[in-house]
């Protein structure tokens, strides 16, 4: 069971919880809520995020990019689990969020079928498949679009039947926390992934504009923060996380690299579920 979670990677599951609650949060106020549409939501969201942790782990095992590798555990490279039992852990995520996602489809518009079979397909393709396009940079604008736009903006139509202005910013300020994080973690996989041919955004950018990329997804979010407060001024309460963002962006400019950069991980993952959850009560007080 131990090994399971290790590969379900628990520290990334706030990228999945956030844009949720922000979504549900921004559609109070505006219809009656449907509160099971959202708590699928929130299954869809968590396991789709399991299911691409599991799938990055089987698709780089298996073609070698984690045999030498500075972060968490993986399962395949270090033998802990073969590569046909993760691919399984993977699929049987996926298949977790499809039957959620299934549910809430029949109860508002089929069309979320097509979202959610984009969404999963975009998951195993982030580093399965023949031209997996993370290795082409491009695994920042998948978090972007399905972690922080269509998370957000989904819960909201599932919460209320309804699209609105405020939660696609509010999905943006998911999106750039999210993206931050998977910025951090390919600053700090830089070196092994250009040997091994992973060209990721990172990889393209190199280390000095990297580092300032990752500043500039911190300062957007909070910038967003302040748009949002145009619908609802106190979603501001998001703004009560700067502080935590500091020590990260400190680190960071400060030419930290390697495992110097772990930490930045954990200090970016809490600044999200901080920023999250103040925006999220502000959101919601202010509906």
């Amino acid at each position: 069971m131990n090994t399971w979670i290790i590969g379900a990677r628990p520290r990334t599951l706030p990228a999945a919880v956030v844009p949720v609650a922000l979504g549900a949060a921004a559609a109070v106020g505006i219809g009656t809520m449907t509160w099971w549409r959202v708590a699928a939501c929130l299954i869809v969201s968590v396991a789709l995020q399991v299911g691409v942790n599991y799938a990055n782990d089987y698709s780089d095992g298996v073609r070698g990019t984690d045999d030498v590798r500075v972060g968490p555990t993986r399962l395949v490279a270090s033998g802990l689990a073969s590569p046909a039992a993760v691919k399984r852990a993977a699929f049987v995520s996926f298949g977790v969020a499809a039957v959620a996602g299934l549910a809430i489809a029949l109860d508002t518009s089929l069309v979320l079928l097509v979202v959610g079979a984009a969404a999963i397909a975009a998951g195993w393709f982030y580093t399965g498949g023949p031209k997996p396009y993370g290795y082409l940079g491009l695994g920042e604008v998948f978090v972007f679009v399905f972690f922080g736009l269509v998370a957000t903006v989904g819960s909201t139509y599932a919460a209320v039947g309804k699209i609105t202005a405020l939660s696609v910013v509010v999905g943006c300020v998911a999106g750039s926390l999210a993206c931050a994080l998977l910025v951090i973690n390919n600053l700090r996989d830089i070196p092994t992934d250009r040997d091994v041919g992973k060209r990721t955004l990172a990889v393209r950018l190199g280390d000095s504009r990297t580092r300032s990329f990752y500043v500039l997804l911190i300062v957007a979010a909070f910038v967003l923060i302040g748009a949002s407060a145009a619908w609802r001024p106190l979603t501001l309460l998001g703004m009560l996380a700067a502080p935590l963002a500091v020590a990260p962006i400190r680190t960071v400019l400060g030419g930290a690299s390697g495992g110097a950069l772990i930490p930045v991980l954990g200090g970016t993952g809490k600044l999200q579920l901080a920023v999250g959850l103040a925006t999220t009560i502000g959101l919601a007080l202010g509906g």
